[in-house]
């Protein structure tokens, strides 16, 4: 009955070939007998076939239904369907050997058994490979007529998965691969000829006549870098393939095939492995509360969030619009999530309270703040205290008023020795949040802290990019400056996994890898997009307010240790982060004078101070901008205001 319900399935044409191959085989086997060993045939030689051939044909057939042979179409046929095959083949030989000892007939020559599996085995293997060889020149003939030839970059391994990846894709045909290996120069792979770096890129592929160069494998290698340049120069648009998490990620429509190389994949970071059991136990089926949720890493926080299956996420966000984009996305992809989207302020406590107690969030992440340090070096320096001090402050203790268990704070590498009045306000922040977990033990309160991510609001990739589609020139402050970068979705999945780890009141540190050279990012960025520095040059603006030539994960009396995952550590800052605040003094300091109160706004002078008094590792700029410089002249004979 199986047997049966397999047939329908497959239909009867391929085990009626695989009959015929048998049949032929058994066959040639006594042909192939006879004529080899030059011995007359038994006088009984046509009775022996007539009897014995029915009985291979039905002992084969059984074996291949038996082992699935059948279960892959002969036009996919792969080494796994080869090696059941193998296996199929040599289980029906034992088995007709023994069926023909039972029946006994006379006369019969033995040596069929072993001539024959080979004859078949090799039969049926040659029926599947001819279907497989005419369905591949099929589609490739018909490919072949529209699609545009492509060259790959790489190493023989990475252009052979490269290769499969490629197989059947209606848009691109590889033509000929180029490696950096000169070791390997001159090989074939596939049919392709495998050529070397002795070769010039550009005549390469003039002679071939390629547009279109795919980057095969991680583009983080010198040598691969070195590839990506030599195609630049060559005028080749760059091509890469997707990665595993866009495939799982993608819609449906979403193409898959190669894709336009974009920035995040140079830097050639390792995919995030996440401690997804233990994420899972801390998120699923509860509520989880994103400050700054419209924010380039508060919305990245969301879609993670919204992945690992909370209850209800609340998106929390002082813009209206950022909030609606948000929304929009979320609904397409999680038209089953419950979401709230709520629009406040971090630094109004009350409120901030009342809709963490109507929500009770399980857990908490803080990304709302003012992060660009030249516009908060100025007249906005008070705008960032508050936000980033007072905003952590107040969305903080309305997490443990409302029973959060955990509460997550997004810091930055600024906070570091910082010069500046963002950075001093974060580690004022890391502090606050600091003496907060000695007051709630009950809600476990770390921060974490990296640096600059790719495409995030303000960071300078945007803005080459702008500059770039524009035609005008890039501007990079100063040819040594040089930044820690990491992609959005791996510094959204690591802050996850820290808020996962460890004791309350701790900083974590991830791992940013090497730092890059912002002058080296915008010459890559031109490379990119197929223009050269002689159609849009690098032009150097000078440091801005506050802007350091560098920037650091640890203060210099910072250690690290490790903790289980080996891209976050964590900081130890030593004596100083014992030191208590008094909060309630702090936030009626730095509070917004109310209607009826007396206190002026303070002045850009003492907010410095004010932050130099709080966070004695503050070394604000001495130089600064003529405007400013006025400004701070003007302030000096203003009375100072605690």
């Amino acid at each position: 009955m199986m047997k049966g319900r397999a047939i329908s399935r497959i239909g009867w044409l391929p085990p009626l070939k695989d009959a015929a191959a048998v049949a032929l085989a058994w066959l040639a086997a006594f042909a192939f007998r006879f004529s080899l060993f030059r011995n007359d045939a038994p006088a009984n030689i046509v009775q022996i076939v007539l009897a014995s051939t029915p009985l291979a044909i039905l002992v084969w057939g059984g074996c291949l239904l038996a082992f699935g042979v059948y279960r892959t179409p002969w036009r996919y046929t792969s080494l796994p369907d080869v090696r059941r095959l193998a296996t199929a083949a040599g289980v029906a030989a034992l088995a007709l050997a023994a069926s023909l000892l039972v029946i006994r007939l006379a006369n019969f020559p033995r040596s069929i058994v072993f001539i024959h599996p080979l004859l078949a085995g090799s039969g049926l293997l040659a029926l599947r490979l001819l279907a497989r060889t005419r369905a591949e020149r099929t589609s490739l003939g018909t490919l072949r007529a529209n699609a545009q030839p492509l060259l790959v970059l790489g190493n023989l391994d990475d252009a052979a998965a490269a290769l499969q990846t490629l197989r059947g894709n209606q848009q691109w045909r590889a033509v000929a691969i180029y490696t950096p290996d000169a070791m390997e120069a001159g090989r074939s792979l596939q049919g392709m000829d495998v050529l070397g770096p002795l070769l010039d890129l550009g005549d390469v592929a003039r002679r071939l006549g390629v547009r279109h160069a795919l980057v095969a494998g991680a583009a983080g290698s010198a040598a691969r870098r070195l590839l990506l340049e030599q195609a630049s120069d060559a005028r080749l648009a760059l091509l890469t393939l997707p990665r595993a998490d866009d495939w799982l990620q993608a819609g449906v429509g979403v193409a898959t095939g190669p894709r336009s190389l974009e920035l995040d994949d140079l830097l050639g970071r390792e995919a995030v492995q996440l401690d997804v059991r233990g994420l899972s136990d801390m998120l699923a089926g509860r509520c989880a509360l994103v400050t700054g949720a419209g924010g380039s890493i508060g919305s990245e926080l969301c879609r993670q969030l919204a992945r690992f299956g909370v209850g209800r996420l609340v998106c929390l966000d002082m813009s209206e619009y950022a909030i609606y984009q948000l929304e929009q996305e979320i609904k397409t992809r999680h038209p089953d999530l419950p979401v709230v989207y709520l629009t406040a302020n971090v630094r109004e406590g009350d409120r901030l309270k009342a809709l963490f107690e109507a929500h009770a969030p399980a857990v908490v992440f803080h990304a709302a703040a003012y992060k660009h340090v030249p516009l908060m070096e100025g007249d906005n320096a008070i705008e960032a205290v508050r936000t980033n001090v007072l905003g952590t402050l107040n969305a903080s203790r309305a997490a443990a008023a409302c029973g959060a268990q955990r509460f997550v704070l997004i810091s930055t590498d600024k906070a570091v020795n910082p010069t500046n009045v963002m950075g001093a306000s974060k580690r004022l922040a890391e502090r606050v949040l600091q003496n907060l977990a000695r007051q709630y033990p009950a809600t476990r309160m770390v921060a974490v802290r990296f640096g600059n991510v790719l495409g995030s609001s303000g960071s300078v990739v945007p803005r080459f990019a702008q500059q770039i589609a524009a035609g005008r020139p890039v501007t990079v402050t100063h040819p040594d400056i040089v930044r820690y970068f990491m992609t959005i979705p791996e510094a959204a999945q690591l802050v996850l996994q820290a808020g996962l780890m460890g004791d309350s009141g701790e900083i974590y540190v991830l791992d940013m890898g090497e730092p890059v050279k912002i002058v080296e990012l915008a010459r890559l960025m031109i490379r990119l997009s197929g223009k050269s520095e002689d159609e849009i040059p690098v032009v150097f603006t000078g440091l801005r307010p506050g802007e350091k030539l560098f920037e650091e994960l640890l203060a210099d009396d910072e250690t690290t240790l490790p903790t289980p995952h080996p891209k976050v550590r964590v900081a130890r800052h030593g004596d100083f982060d014992a030191q208590a605040l008094d909060l309630d003094a702090l936030a009626a300091r730095i509070a917004a004078p109310g209607a009826t109160e007396a206190q002026p706004e303070p002045n850009v002078r003492q907010v410095k101070a004010l932050l130099a008094e709080l966070v004695p590792e503050y070394q604000p700029q001495i130089v600064a901008p003529p405007s400013l410089l006025a400004s701070h002249d003007r302030a000096a004979n203003e009375p100072a205001n605690s």
